[in-house]
């Protein structure tokens, strides 16, 4: 991996927290998911004249992403109504990457060097310690929604990495998502909660267009660099995120930040170096 790629996924990494401290910081997380998918949405409408239109067979994978990318945005929201950022961010993030490697080995047959497992590991067990700490709100409800949503973020990092290299244009490919992902939503919280809850949407407008580039820029960048190394180890670099969303769990949101977390933090970076190096 060049070192460019290496600081343009850390860059990502940081715009990944961010939005989702934006979602933790709401009052009320799935209305304000729904205005950072909206802005992003609104977003890439803007940018889509711009840029040519992905190739024809990554169309049945962004299919499917739009359907996982619901899912993931309803499930993110839930468990951040029963838990802390601190504690359920590192969980869903932190197990995904494994399921991505262990996945795309049997399912595309994405072999990975030995030093690209390790780098890997350390940064999955980092990940993990960061969950088992165990300060900050959030029992089991937490825990089973953060999991779960593990498995989502597996699946639609293999078939966004897979659809984005056979799009031949990653930007295209990003926006398109976007753009088609933030009306499933609405239909959502309008059946969930009635037409009129749509009305809160109006208030919050800059934190929805901070969020709403950030998680557009983010992703698009990580899939972008996901044609140019192996899917696994974009996916596990990109959750060096969960340092950043420490740092503001802490910092901003002023939740409960111990020695254990800070010396997992250490791990997870020095599991982003041995991939840098592998």
């Amino acid at each position: 991996m060049t070192a460019g790629i290496f600081a343009i996924m850390l860059f990502a990494a940081l715009l990944h927290a961010t939005w989702n401290a934006i979602v933790k910081g709401g009052r009320d997380k799935l209305m304000t998911t729904a205005l950072v998918t909206g802005a992003a949405g609104v977003i890439a409408a803007v940018l889509l004249p711009f840029v040519h239109p992905p190739a024809r067979a990554s169309w049945p994978y962004l299919g499917a992403s739009i359907v996982l990318q619901m899912l993931y945005y309803v499930l993110v929201a839930s468990a951040y109504r029963v838990a802390d950022m601190g504690r359920v961010y590192p969980l869903m993030r932190g197990t995904a990457p494994v399921l991505v490697a262990g996945a795309g080995a049997l399912w595309a047959g994405m072999a990975l060097p030995g030093a690209a497992w390790a780098g890997i590991g350390l940064i999955c067990c980092g990940v993990l310690a960061l969950t088992l700490a165990g300060h900050g709100q959030g029992g089991r409800a937490g825990t089973v929604l953060a999991l779960l949503n593990a498995v989502v973020i597996a699946t639609y990092t293999l078939v966004d990495g897979t659809g984005a290299r056979l799009s031949g244009a990653p930007a295209a490919y990003t926006l398109w998502l976007f753009l088609a992902s933030s009306p499933p939503l609405l239909v959502w919280i309008a059946a969930t909660r009635g037409v009129g809850a749509l009305g809160a949407l109006r208030g919050g407008l800059l934190p929805g267009l901070a969020g709403g580039a950030g998680t557009l820029v983010s992703y698009g960048l990580a899939l972008w660099a996901m044609t140019r190394a192996p899917i696994a180890v974009i996916a596990a670099l990109r959750e060096t995120s969960i340092v950043f969303a420490m740092l503001i769990a802490g910092m901003i949101l002023h939740e409960r930040i111990g020695r254990t977390r800070m010396a997992a933090a250490a791990v997870i970076a020095t599991g982003a170096v041995v991939l840098r190096l592998a």
